[in-house]
């Protein structure tokens, strides 16, 4: 995963180059007077921006990735220990009650199966909700922010063409008063 972060991050660094590019090359356009070639480059500074921006919440998934790795090694890390310490109170439990065992064998206690028994089906079904849990945060779509986020985009190439417009006016402006 930090290969692939690493590899996300130089793309982006790239396209944010070259939405620069396309932002002078728009600009030198317009101050020629060929304003078709400007809007031809604020559309190829759009999808360099739209690309940009789909690989940036590419990257945010990777962090947020690798942080819900470094949580789930961190409760792995618990649980093994968690495990242990069971495993030391299980064997404790199996020793006594394997000496239980030998004192009661005259009398069978069916009591003592049946709690084992019980114990065994709560654990299956914690480990079983806890599934659940983990299963419901698969999957998920995209959110109405993003998508009127997409609706928005559209209408920006219109406003920095009049941006870069007005930018010419005030440098003809100023040319002429010099």
């Amino acid at each position: 995963m930090s290969a692939d972060r690493k590899d996300v991050v130089r793309k982006l660094e790239r396209l944010e180059a070259a939405q620069g590019e396309w932002e002078r090359r728009a600009s030198l356009a317009l101050s020629r007077g060929r304003e078709d070639l400007a809007k031809g480059a604020l559309l190829e500074k759009a999808r360099v921006a739209e690309t940009a921006g789909a690989l940036a919440e590419e990257l945010g998934q990777l962090d947020e990735g690798m942080g819900r790795h470094e949580e789930d090694i961190l409760k792995l890390e618990a649980k093994l220990r968690e495990v242990k310490a069971k495993q030391q109170a299980l064997t404790a439990r199996q020793e006594t009650a394997s000496s239980t065992m030998r004192v009661r064998r005259t009398v069978h206690d069916n009591r003592i199966d049946e709690a084992f028994a019980r114990f065994e089906q709560m654990e299956r079904r914690i480990d079983q909700t806890e599934g659940e849990v983990e299963s419901m945060d698969l999957g998920r779509g995209k959110t109405l922010a993003e998508e009127i986020a997409e609706l928005e985009a559209e209408s920006t190439i219109e406003q920095e063409l009049e941006r870069l417009r007005a930018g010419l006016k005030d440098q003809a402006r100023q040319a002429e008063e010099r």
